[in-house]
C-alpha cells in the first residue's frame, strides 16, 4: 500500500478572488492511500474552506455533497494525534501542518515507512524553495531541510 497527496477543487470561491470575472475555485489538499492495483481508496474530506463534504473518487477527483458539513465521522486531526507519538505531534502542531500532512505522517508511521519523507513546510524565497521534511526512523524523527532551486536555464517555473 502506499498513499500521496493530491489537489481537490471545491466550488468556493476565497474571498480575495470574489470580484473576479473569471472565478478561481478553491482547491485543498487531501491525502490518499492506494491500494494494491493503484486504486485510490475512496474516503471523505471536508473542504478547509467553506466545510463542504467531498467523497474522493480518484487522483484529483470528488464528489460533493452539501448538507453533511456538520458529520463527525470525517477524520481530523485530534482523531490522528492518539495514532502517533508525542514528539511527532508537536512538530506537526509547531509547523501548523494542514490535514493531510497529519494523516500522511500517521500513514507512514502505521506502515513502518521508516525514510520516508513528510514535507512540513515550504516557503519560496524569491528564486528557491526552502523546502522541510520530517523522516520517521524506527530510532526516532529527522527533521531535514534543503533549498530547491526554482529555475531552469535562466527561466522561472
Amino acid at each position: 500500500m502506499r498513499g500521496l497527496k493530491h489537489l481537490i477543487q471545491c466550488h468556493c470561491i476565497l474571498p480575495q478572488f470574489k470580484n473576479r470575472k473569471e472565478p478561481i475555485f478553491h482547491k485543498f489538499v487531501v491525502f490518499s492511500e492506494c491500494n494494491d492495483n493503484d486504486e485510490i481508496v475512496q474516503k471523505f474530506s471536508r473542504c478547509n474552506n467553506c466545510g463542504v463534504i467531498h467523497k474522493i473518487v480518484d487522483f484529483c477527483k470528488s464528489e460533493m455533497f452539501y448538507g453533511a458539513e456538520d458529520a463527525i465521522a470525517i477524520v481530523s486531526e485530534d482523531d490522528i494525534r492518539h495514532n502517533i507519538p508525542e514528539n511527532v505531534v508537536m512538530i506537526l502542531e509547531n509547523h501548523k501542518c494542514d490535514l493531510a500532512t497529519w494523516e500522511q505522517t500517521c500513514f507512514n508511521f502505521e506502515n513502518k515507512l521508516w525514510g520516508v519523507p513528510v514535507i512540513i513546510a515550504k516557503e519560496k524565497i524569491l528564486d528557491s524553495t526552502q523546502i522541510k521534511k520530517l523522516v520517521l526512523s524506527e530510532s526516532g524523527v529527522k527533521i531535514d531541510s534543503y533549498l530547491r532551486k526554482d529555475e531552469i536555464d535562466g527561466k522561472s517555473q
